[in-house]
């Protein structure tokens, strides 16, 4: 009995249109934006690396580099 007296929903407005895709082609101006910004992260990225004292197989330092303090060799 309750459906007799629910009022019925009203229907719903149909969707707005899909926007468009956008353009498939960059401009001249934001090719080169984007290579700058690459080459940027490339020498960053090359400057890092030669900072890292380490390899795969550790530490390649020798005994002797290992044994110098603030006064001198031990």
């Amino acid at each position: 009995m309750g459906s007799i007296f629910k009022p019925k929903m009203p229907s719903l407005p149909p969707p707005p249109p899909a926007p468009e895709p956008p353009s498939d082609e960059l401009s001249a101006e934001e090719k080169e934006r984007i290579k700058k910004e690459q080459d940027a992260i490339r020498r960053r990225r090359k400057g890092r690396k030669q900072t890292i004292l380490t390899s795969p197989l550790g530490i390649q330092e020798n005994k002797e580099g290992q044994l110098e303090t603030l006064l001198g060799k031990k």
